[in-house]
């Protein structure tokens, strides 16, 4: 892990950026997408992350009660959402659009922020964010 563009508070990671969660997510190596949340408090520091989801070669279906279980269990005050593309290319598809809408809903109901939603691909990512705003 580079930590050279991740801001550390008392040796905790605080995610700043599409790059900061591309720098710092763990993915399982696997040839199926992996649904994974980043927990954060209010001050954007990383508390937790962990696999809401495991799908199929080129889907992963994902409901909302996954994604925010640990959310509240946590006291997260935000997410970032974050899946990979086994075919290394990061665009996101039609269904990545729709989740990432839903979430956003969700997470505005629940009041707990859905910051970003990044795709990860071969050595590189996409950012919902940084592309369109989420």
């Amino acid at each position: 892990m580079n930590l050279s563009s991740l801001s550390l508070v008392t040796d905790k990671i605080v995610i700043k950026s599409a790059q900061d969660v591309y720098n710092t997510v763990i993915l399982p190596t696997t040839e199926q997408e992996c649904f994974i949340v980043l927990l954060l408090n209010t001050k954007n520091v990383l508390l937790e992350q962990y696999i809401a989801h495991i799908g199929t070669l080129n889907s992963c279906p994902i409901h909302p009660r996954e994604v925010f279980k640990e959310a509240i269990r946590n006291n997260a005050a935000a997410i970032i959402l974050v899946h990979n593309h086994p075919s290394g290319d990061p665009t996101p598809s039609p269904e990545d659009y729709h989740v990432t809408e839903k979430m956003k809903e969700a997470g505005t109901l629940l009041q707990i922020n859905v910051l970003d939603h990044v795709i990860i691909g071969d050595k590189t990512y996409f950012s919902f964010q940084e592309n369109r705003g989420v």
